[in-house]
């Protein structure tokens, strides 16, 4: 079975023995992160306890006390380590206090129990772990599937990833397209956006978020003023809304409105967003488009291309500290903008459907020591498509 690199990276810090730190793992819906916790439970010599808040009839915490119990007793009254994993954590009501009151006991206690915590729901997850985890975690990402690891799992060419995208549940259907865009729809899309965002309580319009998720699927990596949103979607309220709502989707791994670079932070609040999806998946099973049109179509697979490009940025930048937004002034666009630290880097995705006019040199006038990276495209220095997606382009100088 295919192992993702989350996988040795749990193993070792489980390992650490002076490491008393919860590890936890986060990620969209469906990106394995169960999966993860077993195949890195196997590798471990010590004892392991696996529990999900899914088997237990009621998930309260009592119940998650007496497991939590039951691990401490795998270390045989504190003489040698053991690992609990607990899957669907956010599941059991009042989690994260629960947790918090078992770990610091163990920590006073000197208890060598390990603790994974991980879910289905990452808003949830991340907003337990802020109510009252803070200082005790540190994270494991699994974020979409990169064409790399789709290309090793389950043989995708770069068509097939730019069009079924990186969820390896969905990929065993990717011989028949509806049933694949269904299963994407239905047991990821729908799910992420009932199940967990609107479960945080504070949306007064969920129709209006699923309609606004729809639309920014369709214009994903092209800028939409928060303005037009609003004369596109019914019951739309007002400007904050939108914007509340964007961000939540963000934080669920489903689609972020990327701020337009400026050294100024008030310019840069004020922008319109560019509307990116953190999968392609989410853009072309939402679309009545086939991928024989997405891989024809000169505009369709230009914004699929540029998206891809742009989910792939997304889904590196936390853990490997930039920030990614774009640039344009007049008519001088630049498509992504990285940031990090003072480095800077310039990519512009020659993707099939891109003007004539080129925002790079602009770009490069105000900035000089920011890096430039062309992908796609025949132009001297530029990388392909293929070996941007696979991450073997540097970022930034070294």
């Amino acid at each position: 079975m295919f192992e993702r690199n989350q996988v040795s990276t749990l193993v070792s810090r489980l390992a650490e023995s002076n490491n008393p730190l919860l590890e936890v793992v986060v990620g969209p819906r469906q990106t394995g992160k169960s999966t993860i916790l077993a195949q890195a439970l196997a590798k471990l010599s010590v004892p392991t306890t696996f529990i999900s808040a899914d088997d237990a009839i009621v998930p309260s915490t009592d119940w998650l006390q007496t497991e939590w119990q039951q691990a401490r007793n795998a270390t045989a009254g504190g003489a040698h380590p053991a690992v609990l994993a607990i899957d669907e954590i956010q599941k059991v009501p009042h989690w994260s206090a629960a947790v918090k009151a078992l770990y610091d006991a163990d920590r006073r206690n000197a208890v060598p129990l390990r603790i994974v915590l991980s879910g289905s729901s990452s808003l949830l997850l991340h907003k337990g772990l802020e109510d009252s985890l803070m200082g005790r975690f540190e994270l494991i990402r699994s974020p979409h599937w990169s064409l790399a690891e789709c290309a090793e799992a389950f043989g995708f060419t770069l068509d097939d990833f730019l069009y079924f995208g990186g969820y390896p549940g969905a990929a065993r259907f990717t011989d028949d397209e509806a049933r694949w865009s269904s299963y994407v729809r239905d047991a990821i899309i729908e799910p992420t956006i009932s199940q967990d965002v609107l479960s945080l309580g504070d949306i007064r319009k969920p129709a209006l978020m699923k309609s606004l998720f729809k639309l920014g699927a369709i214009y994903s990596s092209q800028e939409l003023s928060y303005t037009k949103m609003l004369g596109q979607l019914q019951d739309a309220g007002n400007t904050v809304t939108i914007a509340h709502y964007l961000d939540l989707l963000g934080k669920a791994g489903m689609l972020c409105g990327l701020q337009k670079y400026d050294d100024k932070e008030l310019s840069r609040r004020k922008s319109s967003p560019r509307l990116m999806v953190y999968d392609t998946s989410l853009m072309t099973a939402t679309s009545d488009k086939s991928k024989t049109a997405f891989e024809t179509q000169r505009d369709l697979r230009g914004h699929l291309v540029e998206s891809a490009v742009g989910a792939r940025l997304l889904a590196r930048a936390p853990e490997e500290g930039f920030t990614v937004s774009w640039w344009r002034e007049g008519n001088n666009e630049v498509d992504f903008v990285l940031a990090k630290g003072t480095a800077l880097a310039a990519i512009e995705v020659k993707s099939g459907h891109e003007t004539a006019q080129s925002g790079m040199a602009e770009f490069l006038k105000k900035h000089p020591e920011a890096k430039r990276i062309i992908v796609g495209g025949g132009s001297a220095g530029a990388c392909s498509i293929e070996s941007f997606l696979r991450d073997e382009v540097p970022l930034f100088y070294e």
